[in-house]
């Protein structure tokens, strides 16, 4: 197991980043069988009939790895804005020393990959990119959205109840034990988190998988599965026109979705909203009667009431 040791200091210095190399390590992960929710299917047909046609056969084999898929081909994202560029680019400024130390590592046959170090980290950017373009960006935008509302929602737990509140439920492989983060893991290592804090991943293509690096030159970080990823692929239920044109077409929208409890994440998740947009359409559909809360844990949920049933049968 990894067991990272929290500080004063480091405690107070966590934040998220979102990160779309590591989405494309994980989607090709998704490809080779490694990984996989099932609602990835529809993603996983487009994605697999590409496949074959693409130029990638070397940044495959890294990613066909069991145990140790390199760091610096997913290098930490400096925020939630990070972009996929940037990340090339600074894979491309990784030392070629670096580079030389972690596909060392890699459990895999990289026997067809340049023996210097510089050329083979290069020709991996160059095939990553072309992975990241062909199979994860035209779907960006919605994957992205499920990032941002997981962020939102585990960044309201960190303002209400720190770094512990955080972490309850991010994996089950994972936990706080006094001042100590556990990560279950079959890699063995003890590290004391210094000032740069840790940094939270979610991603969409993680699940089951948890995933830490502690390697140094690299900001320390813990990627996780985003809350939800079962809805990724589906489209939110339509309402009708004289609803809409009655309520708005976001509340109808909302009104016709929720035949089942759900919380403000995970309707801003679904619908492409921000939180807070979606938060004000709650709060007043409630005020009218058409909807009520439900409360789960530390989790409010929205449901219809009869008057939002009546009024959605009408």
């Amino acid at each position: 197991m990894i067991e990272l040791v929290l500080t004063a200091e480091s405690a107070n210095r966590v934040r998220f980043g979102i990160s779309p190399l590591d989405e494309t390590m994980g989607a090709m992960q998704t490809l080779l069988g490694r990984r996989g929710h099932p609602s990835h299917l529809p993603w996983l047909r487009e994605a697999a009939a590409k496949l074959p046609h693409l130029p990638i056969t070397d940044f495959a084999k890294v990613m066909s790895a069991r145990h140790y898929i390199t760091d610096f081909l997913s290098p930490p994202p400096s925020g939630p804005e990070t972009t996929a560029a940037a990340q090339l680019a600074e894979i491309r400024r990784t030392p070629p020393g670096q580079v030389a130390h972690e596909l060392s590592k890699v459990d895999a046959d990289l026997s067809g990959l340049p023996e210097d170090p510089a050329e083979a980290r290069d020709l991996l950017a160059d095939q990553m990119g072309i992975a990241w373009t062909e199979l994860v960006e035209p779907h960006w935008p919605r994957m992205r959205r499920f990032l941002v509302a997981d962020i939102e929602e585990r960044s309201r737990r960190l303002a209400d109840g720190g770094i512990a509140l955080v972490l309850e439920d991010i994996h089950p492989r994972v936990r706080l034990v006094g001042d100590v983060l556990v990560i279950e893991m079959k890699e063995r290592g003890r590290v004391h988190l210094d000032r740069r804090g840790l940094l939270l991943i979610p991603g969409v293509f993680a699940w089951p998988s948890v995933g830490v690096i502690t390697m140094e030159p690299w900001q320390p970080s813990l990627l996780y599965p985003a809350r939800g990823v079962a809805e990724l692929w589906s489209d939110p239920a339509r309402p009708s026109g004289a609803l809409a044109g009655v309520l708005g077409r976001t509340k109808a929208t909302l009104l016709t979705t929720l035949n089942e409890p759900a919380s403000t994440t995970e309707l801003a998740r679904r619908l492409g909203f921000s939180a807070p947009t979606i938060s004000a359409h709650l709060t007043a559909m409630r005020a009218a009667g058409l909807l009520e809360t439900r409360r789960r844990g530390r989790e409010v949920r929205y449901l219809r009431t009869e008057l939002g049933d009546a009024l959605l049968r009408a």
